[in-house]
Formats: C-alpha cells, structure tokens, sequence
C-alpha cells in the first residue's frame, strides 16, 4: 500500500439469478457488496464501488463497469486475478484499467447497451431458462422490429417506467432492434436496446409492449399512441428480469479505456 491514489475501472459480469440487483442493500447479495467485500479481503482497504448502471434483481450483465478509489499499488493483472479468486462464482471481473483521476463509471457514460432474449421455442428450453424469456406462442419480430423504430430518438418515455421518477423522462433512445435467431436449436427473439440512459423497468416494459406487437395485439401505431400518452397503465407488463443482459457501456476516449472487449 501507498500514499498514492489510483482510480481504477473495471469491467464486471454476473449472472444475477441468485443477486438482489447491482446496488448494495440492506439484505441479500448484490454486485456492489460482493466487489466491496472482495477488495476488502484483498487490500485490507474499505472503497466503495461505482457502478454505470444500476440492474434490477435478476437481471444479469457482461459489460456492467464499475469504478473505486484505491490506494493499491498492485498491477492490474494480479487485482483482476486475485478478485475473481475471491469473488463467487456468479459475478467476475472481465478487465480492469487505470482510469483519469475524474473518472466515475455512471456520470461519464455516453450510452448504455442491454440486450433481451426471448425463447420462442414450442416447448422452452431447460438450458436457456436462466436467461431468457419462455413465450411459446409465435412472435413476429419483424412486425416487433418495425413498431420498435418509434421508440428511436429523444422522448419523453414515462409510460415505460414505474413509481415516480427523479428529474426527467426525457431520454435519447439510439436504437431498439428485433432479431430472430437460433440458439443451439432453440429459436430465440433477441432484442436489443441503446440509450443515452433508462428509467427504472424501462427496457423491460418496452419489451413487456413490444411482445404485444409480437402477438398481434398493438400496431405500431398503438405503440407511438402509448409514447405520446405518456401513461404506464397503457403499455405492456414488465417483462421478468432473467431475460435482460446489460451488455456494454460506452466512454468517451478521455476515459482511457483500452480496447475495450464489450458488443459495439
């Protein structure tokens, strides 16, 4: 140890099956409590983690980044391996870098990723249940692609979020795209979301609304009704959490990130 402060950031995966959320809390096991007590364990040195984003229980991620000041002087290779000795086996530290003094993982990001599976599959696939959504009824994604352009660009998104919301619900939406594909066999519906920022429960009562296009039961037209009305009563149900990933966050090059490894 050393006089000498370093921020560093790091990039975080779990599965958040058995995690109360990203946040520390009171009860149960959460990403930030488990990064917090790991590097107490290793340093000896209590910090607090900062997280871009914050992930609702169940809700799993792969390119989650998290930030603390420290003053170890180990290399990041032996932190990034001597916290992923200690953490368990469902959260991990994918790589670690020297970030600017004024860094902090959740004020600098420019754009945050998620992405949500569905398994479209007739009968639902044991090994996918973790992380995905079980809807054995047909889903057009097509139909789920084309409605899902309303919700590209800065709008007031109040009908996607819950409880009263601090500040704003105005957020600049940069894409919402609806791919089918195949997993080992199993036919899946992957939609994927970017924006500046998202309100609580937002991705996943966009894609609880847009799984009611899928199934015949809202036109894109209807959708761009729900966003202009501004009203939750009106859109879809909250999609369950195991099916969305936060996939990656993106930085401005002042960050000093290397190259970094998460889906552009």
């Amino acid at each position: 140890m050393g006089d000498l402060v370093r921020n560093i950031a790091f990039q975080v995966a779990y599965d958040g099956t058995d995690l109360v959320g990203s946040q520390w809390q009171s009860e149960g096991r959460s990403v930030q409590g488990e990064l917090e007590s790991a590097w107490h364990r290793l340093h000896n040195e209590q910090v607090r983690m900062t997280l871009a984003g914050r992930t609702d229980a169940g809700v799993h991620a792969t390119g989650q980044v998290a930030n603390t000041l420290t003053t170890s002087q180990r290399s990041l290779t032996t932190i990034v391996r001597a916290m992923n000795a200690i953490l368990p086996a469902d959260v991990a530290i994918v790589t670690a870098w020297d970030a600017p003094d004024q860094f902090h993982a959740r004020f600098w990001a420019e754009r945050r990723k998620y992405e949500y599976v569905i398994d479209n599959g007739m009968v639902t696939s044991p090994l996918l249940r973790r992380g995905t959504w079980a809807i054995a009824r047909p889903l057009d994604s097509d139909a789920m692609h084309v409605a899902a352009q309303v919700l590209v660009g800065t709008h007031d998104f109040a009908a996607f979020t819950v409880g009263a919301p601090v500040g704003t619900t105005i957020r600049r939406c940069d894409q919402v795209s609806c791919v089918r594909t195949i997993r080992d066999g199993q036919p899946l519906v992957v939609i994927r979301l970017s924006a500046n920022g998202f309100l609580r429960n937002m991705v996943r009562i966009m894609v609880g609304t847009l799984v009611m296009v899928g199934t015949g039961r809202l036109s894109t037209a209807g959708l761009d009704t729900i966003l202009q009305g501004r009203n939750r009563q009106q859109a879809g149900l909250l999609a369950p959490a195991h099916g969305l990933t936060m996939v990656a966050v993106d930085y401005p090059a002042s960050a000093l990130r290397p190259d970094p490894s998460h889906v552009k």
